[in-house]
């Protein structure tokens, strides 16, 4: 007949400064544990859903100088359209503004200020308009003679 033995060791069977250190031990790894997990589910709240539009400026309407200091372009931020602005000193001219482009480039839902931007370029007449959100570039130009007066797509 075999015997065989088991060693069960209980509770009061385990040195209490082995015990100690068993339960320490477990203490710092559940801490590890805890503070990573945390440390991971606020990096991923934190993180906005949709980096392009929270990042936009909330300006409606921007005025942008042109080199000729008697008039600004008015852009729209939310849907492109721009507006030729003058100004003057004298009683007698007109002030006021002309329609450069009075076409929305994106449809009403998609509008989001700060979605559209305007660039100078070395042409007095001409800007850049960029959509921040799909990248599409548009040429812009002003004039005071309406047929010259236009905007035209880029890409």
């Amino acid at each position: 007949m075999y015997y065989t033995s088991f060693l069960i060791l209980t509770r009061d069977m385990i040195p209490l400064k082995m015990n100690r250190m068993i339960i320490l031990k477990s203490k710092v790894i559940i801490g590890i544990f805890m503070i990573i997990t945390f440390a991971h589910k606020a990096q991923c709240q934190s993180e906005p859903q949709n980096n392009v539009i929270e990042n936009l400026d909330g300006e409606i309407f921007k005025l942008f100088p042109t080199k000729n200091i008697w008039t600004f372009l008015k852009l729209d931020t939310r849907n492109g359209k721009i507006w030729q602005v003058h100004i003057t000193v004298e009683k007698d001219e007109v002030r006021g503004e002309l329609d450069v482009n009075e076409i929305p480039l994106v449809v009403p839902s998609k509008e989001r200020a700060g979605r559209f931007m305007l660039y100078p370029t070395e042409n007095i007449y001409n800007f850049v308009l960029i959509d921040q959100i799909d990248g599409k570039l548009y040429q812009v130009q002003w004039s005071q003679e309406a047929k010259n007066r236009g905007i035209i797509p880029i890409n």
